[in-house]
């Protein structure tokens, strides 16, 4: 399994419900808005690191409200 941490800018106002709407993604573990110089911080996994890709264009990123996203793989076990 490989996680990830996504990174998620968003329109003026729509943190919120960027938040909830990623949430109901398969993948994703937690969405939470928070502040900071990113606007929601979302917990996801997969098989892999190509299916993570997949997930990351081609349901995150297609969400309203999204202007840019960052994706931090996870590097260290726990």
């Amino acid at each position: 399994m490989v996680q990830a941490y996504i990174l998620i800018q968003t329109e003026v106002g729509r943190a919120a419900a960027v938040a909830s709407e990623v949430a109901g993604i398969d993948g994703v573990n937690t969405a939470r808005d928070v502040t900071g110089p990113y606007d929601v911080i979302v917990c996801a996994e997969a098989h892999d690191v190509e299916s993570l890709g997949r997930t990351v264009v081609s349901a995150v990123q297609k969400v309203p409200g999204i202007t840019r996203t960052l994706t931090c793989p996870v590097v260290s076990a726990d």
